[in-house]
């Protein structure tokens, strides 16, 4: 099983998660319907996007339908189609807690 880190990034998933958050994934996972996932977005107009956090919500011919939980903010399937197998990267496991700043 192999396991990392994968940071929020934008506000796409509002407000399921916000920027800033930690997520613990699992990279070898096998994909969900339902659950967050992340992902590969297709190169956009001015080149690659990067990794984002998305929720795959069924199967689409040989690849995924990734959609974001804020339908007011970031890219998904409604705009880009299905996502090939191989550019689902790891499935979200848990949130992990805020560290907190210490003061002094």
């Amino acid at each position: 099983m192999r396991i990392g880190v994968a940071v929020v990034r934008g506000r796409s998933m509002e407000p399921t998660y916000v920027d800033g958050d930690r997520l613990l994934v699992r990279y070898d996972g096998t994909p969900r319907p339902g659950r967050a996932h992340v992902i590969r977005l297709p190169d956009g107009p001015d080149g690659p996007r990067p990794v984002a956090v998305k929720r795959l919500t069924r199967r689409e011919g040989s690849g995924w339908w990734a959609e974001r939980d804020n339908p007011r903010e970031g890219i998904d399937s409604w705009l880009v189609g299905a996502i090939p197998d191989e550019d689902v990267l790891a499935v979200v496991l848990a949130r992990l807690p805020r560290l907190r700043r210490r003061r002094r």
